[in-house]
């Protein structure tokens, strides 16, 4: 839907948002070297992370979270990267905020931009998804306040509110989680590659973000783990409270038997002992009692309650 460019001496930076079929068609006809099946994937919301080495560029899918404040969850947002020796092309929704902003400095301050895609497309690539995956410790710091705050409620606040959160939180973790890791093997594949696109001294760059990569990954499975364990805490905890409610009732029931059956003699229409007495029932009604709070010692006693 918006094609924008930016232009720092030879090297040009073209940021697509919302790809058209008519914007994917006029990128194809500005760089005939990028393959039709590329063009292709560029329009698709479908593809799995992955690199595609050609002889003149990389196409690189790469997916990243973002924030959905309705449904609270982390959903993958594509996007993708065209690397040449003097262009870089990317193409996503516009929902990446680190992107969006970027473009829009390197657009208003000469500075940004000569910092960002001054040394060439590598550069710039590398500049770009460096703050991509920085993007995501934010996020992940979210996620542990959020199982703080679970774990301070979690004895005290409303069950079916803490167990509702829980399921919500781990929804997401396990979101994030999946996202990372097929980031992972990417960015690898990226710092191994020996394309003449990328020079080798971006190498150790690209081991850095890796780095980051594989601790944001070790961090959401420590939120994993935790979360888990949390579902199962509040299981036992919301067991325990039913058992509790349910020996309260069976304890009721059970002193309601002997009561019901005294009930049931004396109301039959016999001659029963005690029938023509006049105080029978205040007779009938302490034996009732009685019965009631020796059965209640009994269980007192015996500790079942």
């Amino acid at each position: 839907m918006a094609v924008f460019e930016l232009q720092c001496s030879r090297f040009v930076w073209t940021n697509i948002v919302q790809p058209n079929p008519v914007d994917v068609q006029k990128l194809g006809e500005k760089y005939p070297q990028i393959h039709p099946l590329n063009l292709e994937d560029l329009l698709s919301q479908i593809e799995r992370p992955k690199v595609d080495e050609e002889d003149d560029y990389l196409f690189v899918v790469l997916h990243f979270p973002v924030w959905d404040a309705i449904h609270r969850l982390s959903r993958a947002s594509e996007v993708e990267f065209v690397v040449g020796r003097n262009y870089l092309v990317t193409v996503h929704d516009g929902s990446l905020k680190p992107l969006v902003r970027t473009y829009a400095r390197c657009e208003l301050y000469t500075e940004e931009r000569h910092k960002l895609v001054g040394k060439g497309a590598n550069d710039a690539f590398y500049g770009l998804l460096d703050q991509l995956v920085d993007y995501i410790f934010p996020m992940l710091r979210k996620v542990d306040i959020n199982i703080h705050r679970i774990e301070d409620n979690l004895f005290e606040g409303n069950p079916r509110a803490i167990i509702r959160e829980i399921a919500l939180l781990r929804r997401d973790i396990i979101a994030l989680r999946r996202i990372i890791r097929h980031l992972v093997p990417v960015v690898e594949q990226l710092s191994n590659t020996e394309h003449p696109v990328i020079r080798e001294d971006l190498e150790d760059y690209f081991g850095d973000t890796i780095d980051h990569l594989n601790a944001a990954r070790n961090i959401i499975d420590e939120d994993y783990e935790v979360i888990v364990g949390l579902a199962e805490t509040a299981d036992t905890l919301v067991s325990h409270r039913i058992n509790e409610v349910i020996r309260v009732l069976t304890v009721i029931s059970v002193i309601m038997l002997p009561l019901t059956l005294v009930s049931g003699i004396y109301g039959m229409n016999i001659n029963l002992p005690l029938s023509e007495h006049p105080d029978a029932f205040i007779v009938v009604l302490v034996l009732m009692v009685t019965i009631a709070g020796t059965m209640l010692l009994y269980f007192r006693k015996r500790k079942w309650l």
